[in-house]
């Protein structure tokens, strides 16, 4: 049986407000060589209403509460009803990161969305975002990074913050899992979810704050360890391959834990060594949600202290590409992210891709 629940994110005492970005020409004393501070203003999450427990799985497929918590940490995950889309999570999280900023929707000069489970092929979940907002002047642009999408995406963002081309980005990491997943594959449906998260990224006039770092990295050749067979170019949509299931979520969970543990701690050594700070400056170390026990053995790789490890998998489960914004809004909100703290993003994903951010809030 399905149970019922609303989530919304609550009120913060939003941050100290950034200056209204202004075009470098007008800004009196502007560098004449950015790069400029990004900074995150605000940030918000949505989730689906409806929740799924391990007992409903139970009744599913051959799996149990105990197997799946043992070996993953989730109890509970979030799924869409089947007229919900990723545009209208996104649409919720995205008016709260934009509440939370003190923004107005024609303030947004650039939407990025990382997704791969949009709304459709095209047009962009972020042009159908652009849309539902009302943000009449911002330019739009999906982003595919599997599970590390929000990371590639934020990273991005900042690049254009650097340079000046924009003052004013809102990024977002939504998934609708559930819609690509084989609910009769107990090795993966135990394990996905739906869901969304925003941040308004700003351009900041103190140096030293902000995203101080990215690392980004990719591996094709593994590709083929995490991947969805049909649905584009290569195989299209026919009776064949909906017959054969190849528009389902496909893993190979053994080879991607192991890249997963040394991708992640990597990404977060890489951070470290960008910024010239060490482990022990870290305030609070926020990983891809995919599995608990990666995510404890990426904190012993690094001799991390667990608690300063956010861990909220076991509400929400794996939403690929929104996992580290969600846990960054709910972080933020349980009060386990002050001014000045030194915070680290990590993740992995499909393609297979890797990488963080590090930021000082």
């Amino acid at each position: 049986m399905v149970s019922s629940a609303t989530t919304e994110s609550p009120p913060v005492t939003p941050p100290a407000a950034e200056p209204r970005p202004e075009p470098l020409s007008e800004q009196a004393g502007a560098p004449a060589c950015p790069p400029w501070p990004a900074i995150i203003t605000g940030t918000g999450f949505d989730v689906p209403s409806r929740v799924m427990t391990n007992a409903d799985l139970e009744r599913m497929v051959d799996t149990s509460d105990q197997w799946i918590v043992e070996r993953t940490g989730m109890k509970e995950r979030r799924i869409a009803e089947p007229d919900e889309a990723a545009s209208d999570f996104a649409l919720r999280a995205a008016r709260r990161a934009l509440t939370d900023a003190g923004v107005e929707p024609a303030e947004v000069d650039l939407i990025i969305v990382a997704t791969v489970t949009g709304d459709m092929p095209f047009p962009s979940t972020a042009c159908v975002l652009q849309d539902k907002l009302g943000c009449t002047r911002a330019a739009a642009m999906d982003l595919g990074a599997g599970c590390t999408g929000f990371i590639y995406a934020l990273s991005t963002a900042r690049q254009f913050i650097a340079t000046g081309s924009y003052g004013t980005i809102l990024v977002v990491g939504v998934e609708v899992l559930s819609k690509i997943t084989d609910w009769t594959d107990r090795s993966t449906c135990v394990l996905l979810a739906d869901g969304a998260g925003a941040a308004v990224v700003r351009r900041g006039s103190e140096l030293g704050r902000g995203i101080l770092a990215e690392y980004l990295a990719a591996d094709g050749s593994r590709g083929p360890d995490l991947y969805m067979p049909a649905g584009g170019s290569r195989v299209p949509a026919s009776a064949e391959s909906v017959r054969d299931r190849l528009h389902y979520l496909r893993m190979n969970g053994n080879a991607i834990f192991k890249v997963a543990v040394r991708s992640m701690a990597d990404a977060v050594r890489h951070l470290l060594a960008a910024a010239r700070v060490k482990v022990e400056d870290l305030r609070l170390l926020i990983p891809h949600q995919a599995n608990l026990r990666i995510i404890e053995a990426v904190a012993k790789m690094l001799k991390f202290p667990p608690e300063r490890v956010f861990i909220n998998i076991e509400k929400y489960a794996n939403t690929s590409s929104a996992t580290t914004i969600i846990a960054l809004d709910e972080a933020r909100r349980a009060g386990r992210v002050r001014p000045g703290d030194l915070v680290a993003m990590v993740a992995f994903g499909a393609g297979l891709t890797w990488g963080g951010v590090l930021i000082r809030w």
